[in-house]
């Protein structure tokens, strides 16, 4: 059987290993612009099983944002249209769309999570059953120029660790990821499509180091990335004493 060339630039990569890449089932939180992006590179690296859940529907806003949207998606699910789209990038990929809340969502049989969400309850929410099921968690996020992503290990501090007080004043305010909820001082994000580009990157390349066995190479921290210098700063992180997440543990 003749050899298939389509991975054959990440193959050359010395660490990849496409066996995995290939048999990982990843989640996708949030099919907005971060989720956009970030499928489409998953779907690009050659992850063939991907579920992607969001209750929202496609607006015209987001077409300008948004690579897997198109002008005839308005109206329709988000996360049923980048299943459709996506898939037309490698018709051997599968990508199930969730079209609900992930607090609805059985989340104990994937190998990677990736936050890709605006709210920061919802990505509480995800940060809890990462550290519950035992399961990597790549946090992204973005705001005009600026964006963040993590990765949160099982054993390692969580993203609840690294929040202020800010991030918790804010912990019932709704974006858009969650409706129906009581929505305090409704906020609308500003996105940029370099931005969003940049963070999905970044967590794609986490997710890749992860799958192929090479967690070793993870960035330790939290990545700050500022669009208008170019700039790039980690930030270390640690265990936050009464996180609730870590009672318990033995934390030096």
């Amino acid at each position: 059987m003749p050899r298939d060339e389509r991975f054959d630039r990440m193959e050359r990569t010395e660490w990849i290993d496409m066996s995995r890449i290939h048999g990982t089932q990843v989640f996708v939180a949030g099919a907005g612009a971060l989720g956009n992006e970030v499928v489409k590179n998953l779907v690009l690296a050659g992850f063939r099983d991907i579920t992607v859940t969001d209750p929202d529907t496609v607006e015209r806003s987001n077409l300008s944002r948004c690579v897997l949207f198109r002008e005839e998606s308005v109206g329709r699910n988000k996360a049923e249209v980048i299943a459709e789209t996506a898939a037309e990038l490698y018709p051997g990929c599968r990508i199930t769309p969730i079209p609900d809340l992930i607090q609805r969502t059985d989340l104990s049989r994937f190998g990677v999570l990736i936050g890709c969400l605006d709210s920061i309850s919802a990505r509480l929410h995800l940060n809890a059953h990462a550290r519950f099921f035992g399961i990597p968690y790549v946090d992204g996020a973005t705001d005009g120029f600026r964006g963040k992503m993590q990765t949160v290990f099982p054993k390692g501090p969580c993203l609840e660790c690294g929040m202020n007080t800010t991030h918790l004043d804010a912990l019932h305010r709704t974006f858009s990821c969650i409706p129906g909820e009581t929505v305090k001082d409704p906020v609308i994000l500003s996105s940029g499509i370099t931005t969003t580009a940049v963070i999905a990157a970044m967590c794609v390349r986490e997710v890749l180091k992860i799958v192929c066995g090479r967690a070793d190479l993870c960035v330790p921290g939290v990545s700050y990335y500022d669009g208008i210098s170019g700039r790039t700063e980690v930030l270390e992180t640690g265990f936050r004493k009464g996180c609730p997440h870590h009672e318990g543990e033995l934390i030096e």
